[in-house]
């Protein structure tokens, strides 16, 4: 079966675009790294009210002022930290 899955995926990609062919293949990495199992929002919740305001306020300056953009076709494309 997974012959049968991977001649198709071939046969599929050849038709692609270039372009279209490097995000399957960004698709299909994404797809094989490691998941990372989460904590419930349960637990994040003793965490509350433990972040200075100032320390707020420059993160959500940070954030207003685009400290990361995403280009689906390419990841990300500019990221910084004060």
């Amino acid at each position: 079966m997974a012959q049968n899955i991977e001649g198709e995926l071939r046969e599929q990609i050849r038709r692609l675009p270039s372009e279209q062919q490097r995000r399957v293949l960004d698709f299909a990495r994404s797809l094989a790294m490691p998941q990372r199992n989460g904590g419930s929002g349960q637990a994040l919740l003793s965490h509350a009210g433990k972040i200075e305001p100032t320390d707020l306020a420059i993160m959500e300056r940070v954030i207003q002022d685009g400290c990361e953009t995403v280009n689906p076709d390419r990841g990300f494309e500019k990221m910084h930290f004060v």
